[in-house]
């Protein structure tokens, strides 16, 4: 596979497309298509945000090497939201009349401070966080590029069922958006599973001590605790979680699966599991579509940063290719058009098969997540996940 690399980079990054068509058109030459990208560069968010603009803008590089869109370069124009909803809201009044459409926020608060701006102009936004209520109910103008939080959820939920738990703790941060859709999600869907909920906790984002959370779970009858939370919290709880001598198996969402949470995890993290995007553990999956997408963007931006791009990078290099095809597909950078070009996509990218519509502006399943085990200092996908990831990668050739 590694020998197909450079012929893959230069592929069009629409490569993988299922029935969307599309040509380079004939928008004509001129002044650059303008991307506006929101994302937190300061504050906690920022080991997200920074993986996110490395990611867009390994894209845009991409894209413009080929050509640009519709015979014009791309142009990235970046604001920092400062992991803050107003900041957020800073960013996107400044840039919102230079801007042809816009990517992000990552942090969910954010995200859901631009949302009403961005659909009040018709703006063409392709958000990087995964909370619910940004596409429930639809805007038309929204568009989510991360699995939901309430996919997380049931992923999660389909492999407690299979490895045979039937009772849980979950842990969550009530300062969250991401956090808090993720947990709703997970108690309306336990029954389905057969679960049940021994231990509900929320704690704050500014939480330093969760002690007696793991004192309430080692108190319960709990086979397994989900921790929901992103950032700085992902890492302490896990530090003290090894620290506490808890038995009970600890399991992570995908905010945590990058090396902003291997690294300062170390040996301890061997063994914790971890969801992430199917693109984080690309390099396991068999050979054909979905892969030959994820390598287009994995090993430029490995050769570039010095190592494999993070959930994070997954859904800004996924938000780029979705956006870029919309152009193509409207053959024009009028907002409506590309809308309605966003509605009607199908299309592969590291972040699994998107497949937006007027009643589905979060377009992935949750079959695209997968479910990992940390071994030797990388994401592995456990022997189930393994095997639904591979059924899923068949199905599209």
């Amino acid at each position: 596979m590694r020998k197909l690399l450079p012929a893959l980079v230069g592929v069009v990054l629409a490569v993988a497309a299922c029935g969307s068509g599309g040509s380079e058109g004939s928008g004509g030459g001129g002044d650059p298509i303008k991307v506006g990208l929101i994302v937190s560069l300061t504050g906690n968010y920022t080991p997200l945000g920074s993986e996110d603009k490395k990611a867009v803008e390994l894209a845009v590089e991409q894209v413009n090497a080929r050509g640009g869109l519709l015979g014009r370069k791309v142009e990235l124009v970046t604001r920092d939201d400062k992991t803050a909803p107003d900041q957020g809201i800073v960013a996107y009044n400044q840039i919102k009349g230079d801007i042809d459409a816009l990517i992000g926020p990552v942090f969910s608060n954010a995200a859901l401070a631009v949302e009403p701006l961005a659909q009040r102009d018709r703006m063409p936004y392709l958000s990087l966080a995964p909370a619910q209520e940004q596409v429930e109910p639809i805007k038309s103008y929204i568009f989510v590029t991360p699995a939901l939080s309430s996919m997380y959820a049931e992923r999660y939920l389909q492999y407690i069922q299979a490895e045979g738990i039937k009772t849980i703790a979950v842990a969550w941060d009530s300062k969250s958006a991401y956090s808090v859709s993720g947990h709703e999600a997970m108690t309306a869907l336990a029954g389905k599973y057969g679960v049940t909920i021994a231990v509900d906790e929320p704690y704050e984002t500014t939480n330093s001590d969760f002690s007696a959370l793991f004192q309430h779970v080692r108190d319960s009858p709990a086979e397994a605790l989900v921790f929901w939370g992103s950032g700085a919290p992902g890492v302490t709880a896990a530090k003290q979680y090894v620290a506490s001598g808890l038995k009970t198996p600890l399991f992570l969402t995908a905010s945590q699966a990058s090396k902003l949470w291997l690294e300062p995890m170390g040996a301890a993290a061997e063994g914790m599991t971890v969801q992430s995007a199917i693109g984080v553990v690309g390099e396991h999956l068999p050979a054909g579509r979905q892969k030959q997408v994820i390598e287009q963007m994995a090993e430029p931006y490995r050769q570039k940063h010095g190592y494999p791009p993070p959930q994070f990078a997954q859904d800004g290099y996924s938000a780029s290719l979705l956006l870029f095809e919309a152009i193509r597909k409207a053959n024009t950078t009028d907002k409506e058009k590309v809308r309605q070009a966003l509605e009607s996509m199908d299309l592969v990218t590291p972040n699994g098969r998107f497949r937006y519509s007027a009643t589905d502006h979060s377009g992935l399943s949750p079959e695209y997540i997968s479910v990992n085990t940390v071994k030797n200092g990388a994401f592995v996908p456990t022997p189930w996940a393994a095997e639904q990831l591979a059924k899923t990668v068949s199905a599209l050739g």
